[in-house]
């Protein structure tokens, strides 16, 4: 039950999906709908498929129920005693780290041990290293952001452009102004980019006495 693959088509075919969906809307980690959306290919026999389906179901309903629960301290003991192995060990640490204002320093080592976890899918690995900058903001070093942030930025990560983002924000908050412009204006330009990112990019941008890209511009 380690393949990712194996866990995304779990989720997909057995988690109740509207409800687990406004459950992780509810605690803002919106991005895990991108690990939803991964359909694995993987053949079962009917005994492992329905050994499977019970197994997410079971894991969902978990889920759903410690999350029911009234304070943040009693959702996170809740959650912390449902079992797991594998991807869902990576997935119930990125909803344990997607509440931040209750408890950072949990929710830090939450994605510490994501990040960490060389046998979970790099996409979690990646996800939880984008939060992990986002939560630790300035308590985090410039130069270790950076590494952070180069680490998934290359060709194929599947958020590379929010890494790219990231970045030049950090040559903004070095005063590297230019440089953050450029990269900016770049990165509009980058077919990778979504709209929202554009978006954002553009009203920093135009915010920093930039010139935005022709096409944006328009």
């Amino acid at each position: 039950m380690s393949n990712p693959d194996s866990f995304i088509e779990e989720v997909t075919e057995a988690v109740r999906r509207d409800r687990l969906f406004a459950v992780f809307r509810k605690y803002g980690w919106i991005a895990v709908v991108l690990v939803l959306g991964l359909v694995g290919g993987t053949v079962w026999t009917e005994w492992s498929k329905s050994r499977a389906e019970a197994r997410a179901e079971a894991f969902g309903d978990a889920v759903i129920d410690a999350l029911d629960n009234g304070t943040p301290a009693e959702r996170r003991d809740a959650l912390l005693a449902i079992p797991t192995d594998g991807a869902q060990t990576a997935l119930l640490q990125l909803i344990l780290a997607s509440d931040p204002d209750e408890d950072r320093a949990a929710t830090l080592a939450a994605l510490d041990k994501v990040v960490a976890d060389t046998t979970v899918a790099p996409i979690y690995r990646d996800l939880a290293t984008l939060r992990r900058v986002l939560v630790a903001g300035d308590e985090m070093v410039v130069a270790d952001r950076r590494a952070a942030l180069q680490g998934i930025a290359g060709a194929g990560r599947p958020y590379r452009t929010l890494a790219e983002e990231l970045l030049a924000y950090l040559l903004v908050e070095e005063g590297k102004t230019d440089e953050a412009i450029a990269a900016m204006t770049a990165l509009m330009q980058d077919q990778e980019a979504s709209g929202a990112l554009r978006a954002r990019l553009g009203q920093v941008v135009t915010a920093l006495g930039g010139t935005l890209p022709e096409a944006s511009a328009g």
